[in-house]
């Protein structure tokens, strides 16, 4: 048999490795399985031929009817979690779109996996039961929900320390869900949400509050008490009509129209509302005047009210008050009325050409002591006239609100990675004194471990590295990591770095577990522990370690997940930064032993076991610039900075090694010291001083 080419055993290898991770990804329940999870009185039937879902049958009396469908997530929503594998979840819809059971079949969260572990997970999945695609569901805590009946939202509490992990799970939920609903329970009617319209911007005119109404650009109900007390009749709160001075009236305007928000706004207001939308949100002036109105006691500015809810083809959208408090062009009769601009996020998919159901509740409680709360809705249907919408499509996203919510970390970091960067392209003010460089050093990794790393959780860590490799072989996007932006901020800082510096900007002063191993070794210097320093070449074997260590996950990453969830706790960074060493003894054990172990061998962890400080050196062979200056001493005869580095980094020859460089800068200051740098030294000593005579005093005779 003759041998093979080596090109054809890559490709045959890499093959397989893509077969054996897309089975990894791939649904795994059968029928009977199904049946078993669901149990009776459902009846489990035949597998969809057009799509991946079971119907699910009830017996009734004599005959048989639809209960609803069974799937799994990960056949219609595969949306990659952080370590690159979707969630799979078991999901039974009725036909009326009501969850009937949300359970987790399998995941592959760092966070979950011996972390915090599966328990807050499935607590986590369990609250969507009984709840309904209809609802608006909203991730948040129980302070949130106040009293759910009288509420048009529903909240679900959230993982503290998980909540991207908990946010992906909910888009993969209601991402596969609605893809049922819309394809066999009539959500939508088929609509592709991507597939929505534009509102033009072209059309403007001026036009004052009564030719607003006659275009249909304001829309309007009046809602008489009648009309209230008829729906409520026979609910046992009905009231006595008591003539037209408890009328209602609700008006609606689309103020993303120009026609519209330049007509209602002064030009610097529209501009300011311009200035607070986002991409793809909507903007709607909604306006109550009498009895029944959304503002209430309740109600809280920059919130969701709860009276005022609106829908589109059957499907809930959230309205949050946009607090945008500018005056209005309202006719007299309407300048004491309750008005208030409510935003629609882009990612909700409202498309503009489509009806809008605005619906305004009214709640009346029964009884005294353990009142029943009643309520009724009374719709405003709106429809902006087509003139005003073109029809290209958009792609809404759901990370954008993570964004926003953390814009205050971001700026923060931002500002610190300007310091950080501009310090390391012109360190010579920091490094002029040896005071300066350990004061300056010092704070930042205290900001590092204490603000990145705890505060914020921008660990970047292995987990980021697999991730991208599990959904590169799946052949699946990269948009999960959009889910964490403290981690994408930081990758997109380290990878022009990696460019510049190599590896050593972040493993040097932005790794959170890093500072804190360095604080360690710090501290027990201070306590009088003496520091072992390797043989360089027992320390040159070592730090092949790292290298093996990545080559092992990465391979795992590939052929079976599993293990290289088990695999990657070689890091002890969840342990110690992202779950505050709040974890089973043997992690915290781990954790403890590579901190205790930097005492004696300084950042030892860092320099041969660290497979995510092995992935940046080798990212960082790309590395243009040999940014540390070096003479033609160094080396040959001196070894001032080698002996110095506690890194081992530089070779008896004097050239440095990049690949294991911290980027300290402790060698770059001896290099420019006139006290410190032997060559200068030497240099000063060998320095011929001429004497020169004086001149003689004024008046002196010779």
């Amino acid at each position: 048999m003759s041998r093979m080419p080596g090109s054809w055993k890559c490709r045959i290898a890499a093959a397989v490795l893509l077969c054996l991770a897309a089975c990894a990804h791939a649904g795994v329940m059968t029928r009977a399985a199904l049946q078993q999870a669901l149990g009776a009185p459902l009846v489990v039937g035949e597998r969809d031929a057009q799509l991946p879902v079971w119907p699910i049958f009830r017996q009734e009396a004599t005959s048989t009817v639809l209960a609803g469908y069974v799937f799994e997530s990960i056949d219609l929503a595969p949306i990659p979690g952080f370590s690159g594998t979707p969630f799979n979840l078991l999901v039974a819809l009725d036909t009326k779109g009501t969850f009937l059971q949300v359970r987790v079949l399998s995941q592959h969260e760092p966070v979950f996996l011996d972390g915090l572990g599966e328990a807050p997970l499935l607590r986590f999945a369990d609250q969507y039961k009984g709840l309904s695609l209809r609802h608006n569901i909203k991730i948040g805590i129980s302070a949130n929900r106040g009293d759910a009946g009288a509420s048009a939202n529903v909240y679900i509490d959230g993982v503290a320390k998980a909540t991207a992990s908990v946010r992906i799970l909910n888009q993969s939920l209601l991402s596969s869900a609605l893809r049922v609903a819309r394809a066999r329970l009539g959500f939508a009617a088929g609509q592709d949400p991507g597939q929505v319209a534009r509102v033009r911007g072209d059309t403007y005119t001026p036009m004052d509050w009564d030719a607003l109404r006659q275009a249909d650009l304001v829309q309007h109900r009046h809602i008489t008490q009648a009309v209230v007390e008829k729906a409520f009749e026979g609910s046992g709160v009905e009231r006595l009509v008591d003539g037209p001075g408890g009328d209602t009236d609700l008006y609606i305007a689309y103020l993303n129209s120009p026609l519209v928000g330049r007509n209602l706004l002064s030009e610097a207001g529209w501009q300011r509302l311009l200035g607070r939308l986002d991409e793809g949100d909507h903007a709607f002036l909604v306006i109550a005047t009498g009895p029944y109105t959304f503002v209430g006691e309740r109600f809280v500015r920059g919130a969701v009210p709860d009276p005022l809810t609106l829908q589109q083809n059957d499907l809930p959208l959230e309205l949050r008050d946009l607090d945008l408090d500018e005056p209005l062009a309202l006719p007299q009769s309407l300048r004491g009325a309750d008005a208030k601009v409510f935003r629609v996020i882009g990612p909700a998919g409202l498309d503009p050409a489509q009806r809008l159901d605005f619906a305004l509740r009214v709640t009346r409680d029964k009884g005294v002591i353990y009142p029943e709360r009643i309520a009724r809705s009374f719709t405003l249907r709106y429809q902006l006239p087509a003139s005003q919408v073109s029809m290209p499509a958009t792609d809404g996203t759901g990370w954008q609100g993570i964004w926003r919510a953390r814009a205050g970390e971001l700026a923060v970091l931002a500002a610190a990675l300007a310091l950080l960067a501009a310090v390391l392209a012109r360190p010579a003010w920091i490094v002029a004194t040896p005071a300066r460089l350990a004061r300056f050093r010092l704070g930042y990794l205290v900001f590092t471990l204490v603000f990145i790393g705890w505060f914020a959780q921008g660990q970047l860590s292995i987990v980021n590295i697999t991730g991208v490799v599990q959904a590169a072989a799946a052949g699946r996007g990269l948009g999960f990591l959009l889910y964490d932006p403290m981690t994408m901020a930081l990758w997109a800082f380290v990878a022009p770095t990696l460019l510049l510096w190599g590896r050593g900007t972040f493993c040097g002063w932005l790794c959170p577990f890093g500072a804190m191993q360095e604080l360690v070794a710090h501290l027990a210097r201070g306590m009088g522990v003496r520091r072992i320093r390797l043989h360089r070449t027992v320390d040159a074997k070592l730090k092949w370690v790292k290298y093996a260590l990545l080559a092992v996950i990465l391979v795992l990453a590939m052929v079976s997940p599993p293990w290289s969830d088990r695999a990657v706790e070689v890091e002890p960074f969840k342990t110690a930064i992202t779950l505050g060493f709040v974890r089973s003894w043997p992690f915290v054990a781990w954790a403890l032993a590579c901190l205790l172990a930097g005492a004696f061998i300084y950042k030892g962890y860092c320099r041969y076991l660290c497979p995510l400080g092995a992935g940046l050196a080798v990212l960082g062979r790309v590395r243009r610039l040999n940014w540390i200056a070096r003479r033609r001493e160094c080396g040959t005869p001196c070894q001032t900075c080698r002996h110095r580095c506690e890194y081992q980094a530089i070779q008896p020859a004097g050239t440095i090694v990049y690949e294991e460089c911290f980027q300290c800068l402790d060698c770059v200051a001896i290099h420019d010291s006139p006290a410190r740098c032997a060559p200068l030294i030497a240099r000063q000593r060998d320095r011929v001083i001429p004497i020169r005579a004086l001149p003689a005093p004024a008046g002196s005779t010779g």
